[in-house]
């Protein structure tokens, strides 16, 4: 059985037992989190999809870890103009494992 979720504007194919990073989620390491926007659920009997959600779907997603993913370096310049910006940003993340999907 495996599930698409939407979180922090973003989709990911889950099943249980996976270990995913997704956006920061306001919650402490060890907590539950439910995530309802279930777009689609997908089983032995066939695809359900839903109309933009799967009604009574839900994916219970616990909290493993937070962290910072990988610097990634943002360089501006204009050419003659001796103007240049160097500016480094890591996104924070979220570390959940997929414990339940309910359909």
């Amino acid at each position: 059985m495996y599930a698409i979720i939407e979180t922090g504007g973003k989709q990911y194919r889950v099943s249980e037992g996976d270990v995913l990073k997704v956006e920061k989620l306001a919650a402490a390491e060890g907590e539950t989190v439910l995530a309802d926007k279930v777009l689609a659920v997908g089983s032995e009997s066939g695809l359900k999809v839903g109309t933009p959600v799967v009604d009574g779907a839900k994916v219970s997603l616990k909290v493993q870890a937070h962290g910072k993913g990988e610097k990634i370096i943002v360089f501006k310049y204009k050419p003659k103009k001796n103007y240049r910006r160097k500016k480094g940003h890591r996104q924070p993340y979220t570390q959940v494992v997929v414990e339940k999907i309910e359909a």
